[in-house]
């Protein structure tokens, strides 16, 4: 059997598990070839940390990517996360045209906000710029605030059920997305606000699906990546996007239930290691 190879386009934070130090793990533990494309090195992530170095690689991006496309190197998914750069965007879609053919999967996580406000160093032409990346996307994996960015709306930390399928829809039909997942949403669950998930849809299908488990207090940083990297993982593992969506929940649910109890200061990401192998195991083998 063919082992599937991605590009993961990501920064490199050195302490702050999120990122490349996130996905890399994630997808090589699923039997996935992970080639790395880093946008960006920081000696920590920007969330709560002060004072950390920050090095814009963005000259190194497109000589690599060009390296490559002389090897005549084949990737079955792109995957982008965080982008250094308004620039950043561009040359990312460059390296798409570049290196991917009819059959490359393109999952764009634009990583560039929560909890209502944009991260440090973004300006806000920023998600009109994002907009455009996701326009080339097989699948867009917004949270909520950037959800609202992309579509510019009014941000709501708790939309009811109605509204989350028409920020799906919207995602696909005004962005142009191919599918959307939408993150840190609760009100679609059955137990409502005492869960926290993800909800997916498909075109195709026309409809969705929501996945959560119980909530955790607090804000655990690189809980996107970590989601975003297992749903992959499923779906280049020929799960359904709806099953993908599950397995990447419980996953990172998991991660984060597991954090909460060993007490460790979140900024220092979620302790998913200990779940990688059960999770690598039944990724490749359906379990």
């Amino acid at each position: 059997m063919k082992t599937p190879r991605v590009l993961a386009i990501h920064d490199i934070s050195g302490v702050g598990r999120c990122s490349l130090t996130v996905a890399l793990p994630v997808l090589s533990a699923a039997g996935i070839e992970c080639s790395v494309l880093p946008t960006a090195v920081l000696s920590t992530h920007t969330g709560e940390f002060e004072d950390y170095t920050f090095r814009d690689l963005s000259e190194d991006i497109l000589p690599m990517a060009q390296h490559w496309k002389s090897l005549d190197l084949k990737f079955d998914a792109i995957y982008t996360g965080y982008l250094a750069s308004f620039e950043q965007v561009e040359l990312i879609k460059q390296v798409i045209n570049l290196l991917a053919d009819d059959d490359t999967f393109i999952v764009v996580d634009p990583v560039m906000a929560d909890l209502g406000e944009l991260y440090p160093g973004f300006s806000k032409d920023y998600p009109a710029q994002m907009r455009t990346l996701c326009a080339q996307a097989n699948l867009i994996v917004p949270n909520l605030t950037e959800a609202a960015l992309l579509l510019e709306r009014d941000y709501d930390p708790n939309p009811n059920s109605d509204t989350v399928k028409d920020i799906l829809r919207s995602l696909c039909t005004d962005i142009g997305a191919q599918s959307a997942v939408l993150t840190g949403v609760s009100s679609c669950s059955p137990n409502g606000s005492d869960s926290l998930g993800a909800a997916s849809y498909d075109p195709k299908l026309a409809e969705i699906f929501y996945a959560g488990q119980a909530r955790a207090s607090g804000m655990y940083h690189g809980s996107g990546d970590l989601f975003c990297s297992a749903l992959l993982a499923g779906l280049l593992n020929g799960h359904s996007l709806e099953e993908a969506t599950k397995r990447a929940v419980n996953f990172t649910a998991e991660a984060v239930q597991r954090t909460f109890r060993a007490g460790v200061e979140t900024k220092y990401g979620l302790l998913f290691e200990a779940g990688l192998a059960r999770f690598g195991t039944q990724s490749v083998l359906g379990g």
